[in-house]
């Protein structure tokens, strides 16, 4: 693909994606669509398809296990700095562990703990989000495939 016209695409489906979730934030009143760390997410999935950290995979189960583990603490530990540190520690291990790591998901535990999210929103904003994240990046892989690389 021409070195000029990925990073449009690029930014157009990011652009679309976000769009999407933040169109659905507004109609949807009572649910949450959006987060902070999606944005990193679009420029990994993105911006760097093939990387093994913007992997469906890892995208998906990344977020997941560090937002459990944010929703943990919110219950049963509680909010101090110790117990920040040690969650987003915690979510570094699990990803590493599972082989899971997705770096915009280390904020996950800290955004959850700050704000004080629940079980709720293990769905959404971060699962169904980030299964709508993977599957516009599988769109743009599929047309970065058939239109843009040379076989």
């Amino acid at each position: 693909m021409n070195k000029f016209v990925f990073p449009f695409i690029a930014g157009a489906f990011a652009t679309l994606t976000i769009g999407i979730l933040a169109y659905l934030d507004t109609v949807t009143n009572s649910t949450l669509w959006l987060m902070a760390p999606f944005g990193a997410t679009v420029v990994l999935v993105f911006g760097v398809p093939k990387s093994p950290l913007a992997q469906p995979r890892n995208v998906i189960v990344g977020h997941f296990l560090t937002a459990l583990i944010g929703v943990l603490f919110v219950e049963y530990v509680g909010i101090a700095p110790w117990s920040l540190a040690l969650a987003t520690g915690l979510a570094v291990t699990v990803m590493l562990l599972t082989n899971t790591t997705h770096p915009p998901a280390g904020a996950n535990p800290m955004l959850i703990m700050l704000t004080g999210q629940s079980w709720a929103f293990l769905f959404n904003p971060v699962l169904i989000g980030a299964c709508v994240i993977v599957g516009l990046g599988l769109v743009l892989n599929k047309l970065r495939l058939a239109y843009f690389e040379e076989t």
